[in-house]
């Protein structure tokens, strides 16, 4: 009788972010994503992330076989790079996008020669890693290149999501595979793991794409001023999203941030955004040009500190500052933890005389996480 099946979640269970969990059967397992989350409790002072405990992958590495990624959002891929200077990992597998976004992080630590790096192709067949045999399909969300898992062991099969939304019109044209997930489904599944994320909200998320109107009507009405906005840095739908309409009007577009600068050259590298014919600019040339004639599209969304957002608004960013004209967008929801910061930053800006909007007062934001009627679709097709 072969060997029981274990999955022990070390983190993204109950909260938000932080997502990494383990499946492990006999001396082998794997690792499911391995992300970061931001201090949400009270007395974690001078703490700008949070990496999940790693003692049991510690005190079991040799079992470790590979780590398997679903998405390149940092509350998955943000606490590899700790991981792997504590444990050998022998394989990182993941999507091409995610696979670049990876590199580019683990080569920063010092640890690119640390593991071997495998792409996932989810119009490919199966791959063993392991004790298990994994099966991905494509689904949507908030970046580039997501996938679901479906993971074969001899006690039936486990089905993952990742994050998960039903768009019916994403940026990039690539839909959830639900033809693929029911045909998974349809082979029985011993368990299910979803995307819960939105799962108190009723109906359907908004598409991606309902965004394009009202982002133009803002930047219609901030004609005479610069557009500053913000978002996820590896947010390349809605970055894409900001480009076209930067291209649309004739603003130069400028990126600030190290992380977005390099998930943006990522991207474009890569062949995930479509940015022909639009002019970029670097920070140094901001302050020679029309107010009108430039779009910035920057880091900070959630108040960090460091970030560039948050720089522009206390004024010690050194090629960028408030001006009456600013049109500022906070691109983003605000991740419980971060309110306090986010709405200083808000403040401050409103005590510059910037015009600010956000998700709470315009349609600014949608989420990349299914609402319910999405789950159960998902629930229905997969019938665990």
């Amino acid at each position: 009788m072969s060997k029981p099946v274990r999955v022990i979640p070390l983190g993204g269970i109950g909260e938000i972010g932080k997502n990494i969990t383990v499946f492990e059967q006999g001396d082998e397992l794997i690792v499911l994503d391995c992300g970061i989350s931001f201090p949400r409790e009270e007395g974690m002072f001078g703490a700008d992330i949070v990496v999940p405990d790693f003692a049991y992958l510690i005190a079991n590495q040799h079992k470790i076989k590979a780590v398997v990624i679903t998405h390149g959002h940092e509350d998955h891929i943000g606490g590899l790079s700790y991981l792997m200077r504590q444990v050998k990992v022998p394989e990182v597998w993941a999507t091409r996008f995610t696979l670049g976004l990876i590199k580019a992080k683990i080569d920063e630590a010092g640890l690119i020669g640390a593991t071997t790096f495998k792409e996932i192709d989810p119009e490919s067949d199966a791959i063993n890693v392991g004790p298990f045999e994994l099966e991905f399909f494509r689904v949507s969300h908030s970046v580039p290149d997501c996938v679901g898992v479906a993971i074969h062991t001899d006690h039936g099969t486990i089905l993952h999501t990742g994050d998960i939304k039903l768009d019916p019109s994403p940026i990039d044209g690539v839909r959830t595979d639900l033809a693929h997930i029911a045909e998974i489904g349809s082979e029985g599944i011993a368990l299910f793991m979803g995307d819960s994320t939105n799962a108190d909200v009723p109906g359907h998320t908004r598409s991606e794409r309902s965004l394009s109107g009202p982002l133009r009507d803002i930047a219609a009405r901030a004609s005479k001023g610069r557009i500053i906005a913000c978002c996820f840095s590896s947010h390349i739908h809605r970055i894409q999203q900001f480009a076209d309409i930067a291209q649309e009007q004739g603003r130069a577009l400028c990126i600030l941030g190290r992380s977005m600068t390099r998930n943006t050259n990522i991207a474009k590298n890569l062949g995930y955004m479509d940015v022909d014919g639009l002019r970029f600019i670097k920070p140094q040339a901001l302050q020679d040009m029309d107010p009108s004639e430039v779009m910035v599209v920057c880091t900070g969304s959630q108040g960090e500190p460091l970030a560039a957002m948050n720089r522009y608004a206390m004024g010690t960013h050194p090629q960028l500052h408030v001006e009456d004209d600013d049109t500022v967008i906070f691109s983003s929801r605000t991740i419980p933890g971060n309110d306090t910061r986010v709405h200083r930053v808000i403040n401050q800006l409103s005590k510059h005389g910037a015009h600010i909007l956000h998700a709470d007062i315009a349609q600014v934001h949608v989420s990349g996480h299914g609402a319910s009627q999405e789950l159960m679709t998902v629930l229905q097709l997969v019938r665990p």
